[in-house]
């Protein structure tokens, strides 16, 4: 049987096979061409539309936050413009008020100022210095008035208690009339300007003397003895006795 399958093998001849390849291909032509091709989808045109408007409103989009973004930095650079020249004119306030502040304070001591040049010139043709004693009292009342109205009032520490708030202590005297801790001497008034201390009162604080202490007697003195040990000393004393001549042969 094999030598019968090999002679059925050899009689297909090449001619015959390649007929059946090209049958083949012919039957699969014919198929491709009798299927139905792949329509185009009719949306397509309508999607790019959408896509393109799309694309058009996001540059649309682009270009208004873009302007918004210029505005923004354009706002802020003349705010910091703006800012700046604020610093520089309150800068330019506080320099005015540091050196014209005093204006007014100065314009009111201007009259102390004038009477005390006047006490002084009719002391000058007059040569009464009482008056000029006088005057000058007149002109230190009108200055503490004047400064008064400016908040500065002055302060007296006599007879008061030290305190370190508002004295200030130049040394310690001793004063037995006064308590301890007391201002025994004020060498300086204070001052406040409404409710801060301005110059706290130079002071002398009272303390009590020291008890006298006992005489010192040197080492190796004798103390000299009282009248009453003198005394004494002087009846347990018995007196010198007299002479006795013995007797001898002359």
């Amino acid at each position: 049987m094999g030598s019968e399958t090999g002679k059925f093998s050899a009689d297909i001849g090449e001619d015959v096979i390649a007929a059946a390849l090209e049958s083949v291909e012919k039957q699969r032509e014919a198929a491709a061409e009798e299927s139905p091709a792949v329509p185009v989808e009719d949306g397509a045109p309508d999607e790019l539309a959408a896509l393109k408007a799309r694309v058009e409103a996001l540059e649309a989009r682009e270009r208004e936050l873009s302007s918004l973004v210029d505005q923004e930095r354009e706002r802020t650079l003349r705010g910091l413009a703006d800012l700046d020249n604020a610093r520089k004119r309150a800068q330019r306030e506080r320099e005015e008020v540091t050196r014209y502040g005093l204006e007014r304070v100065l314009k009111d001591l201007l009259p102390v100022i004038d009477n005390l040049d006047r006490a002084i010139d009719l002391g000058d043709r007059s040569g009464k210095w009482e008056a000029l004693a006088e005057g000058v009292k007149m002109t230190r009342k009108l200055l503490e008035d004047t400064l008064a109205k400016q908040g500065l009032k002055a302060f007296s520490a006599r007879g008061q208690a030290f305190d370190p708030h508002l004295h200030e202590a130049m040394g310690h005297e001793e004063r037995a009339d006064l308590a301890p801790n007391m201002v025994s001497t004020e060498v300086l008034r204070g001052f406040t300007l409404h409710d801060r201390l301005v110059r706290p009162a130079l002071v002398m604080v009272a303390r009590q003397p020291a008890p006298p202490s006992a005489p010192e007697v040197s080492a190796g003195a004798t103390p000299a003895p009282s009248e009453n040990a003198r005394t004494a000393v002087g009846e347990e004393t018995p007196s010198s006795p007299e002479t006795e001549v013995p007797e001898g042969n002359t």
